[in-house]
Formats: structure tokens, sequence, C-alpha cells
């Protein structure tokens, strides 16, 4: 296959429809938008949703809830993920993002206590539940929030 000699498939290009080019062209004169009202003006057109003055559908179905702008989602870790590691090992977000226990970071990492931690391991975190806290000095590790 030679770039050069690439072409569209016969039928997949079409040429732009000439408005206004006389009767013989099928779209002379009004140009295919038929006789005035505000379909017909430049600019014209009622935006989406718009249904004529009658209140629109999107306004008159009940609305609820809102988006906490000011939320932070923390990437969640439970204590059994953290048996991959052997002991003594640090355990850092950066870590946790190498071995995909996590997909992304976001604004940090979080560690609860699901499941049993049978390593001695340093976890360096952003939170920790108390009940992981918990968890990770039983099995003789050390925490530390970053």
């Amino acid at each position: 296959m030679i770039l050069s000699n690439l072409k569209p498939v016969p039928g997949a290009r079409h040429s732009k429809k000439r408005l206004g080019r006389g009767p013989g062209s099928g779209t002379g004169k009004t140009s295919g938008k038929g006789h005035k009202g505000q379909k017909a003006r430049s600019g014209g057109g009622v935006r989406p949703g718009f249904e004529g003055g009658q209140i629109p559908f999107f306004q008159r179905i009940p609305k609820r809830g809102f988006n906490n702008h000011t939320r932070v989602e923390y990437a969640i870790v439970n204590t059994k993920e953290l048996n991959v590691f052997e002991d003594g090992t640090v355990v850092t977000p950066e870590l946790l993002l190498q071995t995909k226990l996590v997909s992304k970071v976001l604004a940090g990492v979080k560690i609860l206590a699901d499941g049993k931690l049978e390593k001695k391991l340093t976890v360096k975190a952003n939170k920790f539940s108390n009940s992981a806290k918990e968890a990770i000095e039983a099995a003789g590790g050390t925490i530390e929030v970053i």
C-alpha cells in the first residue's frame, strides 16, 4: 500500500450544497429555507429545549440533590490487599500505583481495615481509619500520615 495512492471510497465524499444560485439549481431564491419566519432568518431558530413559550420539560421535572464541589475523594486500599508486600516494606502511594492496588491517587490514599493484615509493614498514606491503624499496629507495623 502506497500512501500517495490512497483515495476515499467512491461516495464517501460529497460536494458542498451551493445555495441561492438560481432557480435551475433547485436551491435558489430562498435557499431551501421556505418563506419568511424565524427559521428563515439569519441566525434564526430557537435554542435546544425551547417549547414555544410553554415551560420546558427540563424545568417541569422535579430536581433533587446537588453536586458537592468541595468533596475530597481518596483512593481506597484495604488492609487485606497489603498482604502482597514482603515484611518490612515501606508502603507509599507511589508503590501502590506501581503494584496497581490503586489506579490513581486522586486526593490521596486512605487505608481501611477490611480483612486481616499478616505482614509487618510501614504504611505511609494520607488517611487511615481507626480500625486500620489498630490492624497495622497489631501486626507489628507502623503508620505514617503524609
